[in-house]
């Protein structure tokens, strides 16, 4: 759990999603990593262990490019320090996932899951929801619905962002017990954990409270 930023928007989003992760570097951190949905709405990902400038180092040298994507930085609750458990955390190349909190189910999830079929590549609880919301749509949800029946399904506390490459430029966002904000844009949304790492965009802000789910598109 510590910083989560991401945007649905009409233009390249990994400057914003860089951007706002350097702006929530005062919460205290151990990795950091992005998710993008490039213009084939192909899921690509780029983790990092250290500073935020660990991932702008190797963003430079592997460049994204999207209107669609989530970033986060991380403080280790589940799992070690290491880049397989930094978020965004993907479930199958489809599914994208940052997550503040922690899922108290998460141990039974796992359990289920694996008899599923669904191999875990993290020692985080997050890595669950990721699964999760990918066996909904793999029963026929729409993104919305299967973070909505998805969140049904999990115990404790979370802030959520969530992309997928079923609906590209659709980003859904979450909230039960952490704190998340949308932020409003001219044909464009964004989310974050704090206003701060919003400031350079927009605003103007919405603030989710306990319960919320949002669904976002440019429109």
């Amino acid at each position: 759990m510590c910083g989560i930023v991401g945007v649905v928007a009409k233009q390249d989003v990994t400057p914003i999603l860089i951007e706002g992760l350097r702006r929530l570097e005062y919460r205290g951190y151990d990795s950091a990593g992005m998710a993008v949905l490039n213009e084939s709405a192909v899921l690509q990902r780029l983790r990092a262990t250290g500073k935020v400038a660990e991932l702008a180092n190797v963003l430079d040298r592997q460049p994204l490019h999207g209107v669609t994507g989530i970033a986060h930085t991380r403080w280790a609750t589940h799992g070690k320090p290491s880049e397989k458990n930094a978020h965004p955390h993907i479930c199958r190349n489809k599914v994208a996932v940052v997550h503040n909190g922690i899922i108290e189910n998460h141990e039974a999830l796992r359990k289920e899951q694996t008899r599923l079929g669904f191999e875990f590549t993290s020692e985080t609880d997050t890595e669950v929801i990721a699964h999760q919301v990918y066996h909904y749509l793999d029963q026929g949800d729409k993104l919305l619905d299967a973070v909505r029946h998805s969140c049904a399904d999990m115990e404790g506390a979370y802030a959520l962002g969530v992309v997928s490459t079923t609906e590209p430029q659709r980003l859904i966002a979450a909230r039960r017990g952490s704190p998340l904000v949308i932020g409003v844009g001219d044909g464009e949304y964004f989310i974050a954990s704090d206003v701060a790492a919003l400031l350079p965009v927009t605003r103007r802000f919405m603030f989710l409270e306990d319960g919320d789910i949002a669904d976002l598109t440019r429109h």
